[in-house]
């Protein structure tokens, strides 16, 4: 798990493989995020894409952990601010099977989790053995638009 700003993107460039990653920080380096319409962007095909999103908040206890076997995921804040929280997978109990052609896991809130109040142009960077518990209000529910980019790592 990683939390960072916009400004440092390029640290990341050369993670991963096949260049996979300095493809999605050039992505969000290139584009006017604010201005991109909800829906999914490919990047390199099934390898690098974006899903940008827009919704309401919700109570911490309503939201729920997921985690990824295949992907990597930068979930980057456009605006507004949401309550992520982390916690290893191996700490977490799946409440629902993993669901291959979604690349998912959900595991239930029994664990607190670090939480962490993710602004307007920052992100959390969260790998496969990360579970990661997005949506939750930040105090009362707002609105959030975000992009969410997955980084397949095998």
């Amino acid at each position: 798990m990683i939390l960072d700003f916009a400004a440092n993107l390029d640290f990341y460039r050369n993670l991963g493989i096949e260049g996979r990653y300095a493809k999605a920080v050039d992505f969000l380096k290139s584009h006017d995020l604010k201005s991109l319409d909800n829906g999914k962007y490919e990047i390199d095909g099934k390898n690098v894409y974006a899903n940008v999103m827009e919704y309401d908040t919700i109570p911490w206890d309503e939201a729920s952990y997921e985690a990824h076997k295949d992907y990597t995921d930068i979930q980057y804040i456009i605006e507004g601010c949401e309550i992520m929280t982390y916690a290893p997978v191996d700490q977490l109990t799946a409440s629902t099977p993993y669901n291959e052609a979604k690349d998912v896991t959900k595991f239930d809130n029994s664990v607190a989790g670090l939480r962490v109040a993710v602004h307007g142009g920052e992100y959390m960077i969260f790998n496969p053995w990360d579970g990661h518990k997005p949506k939750a209000a930040d105090g009362e529910p707002s609105h959030v638009k975000k992009i969410v980019v997955k980084i397949k790592e095998n």
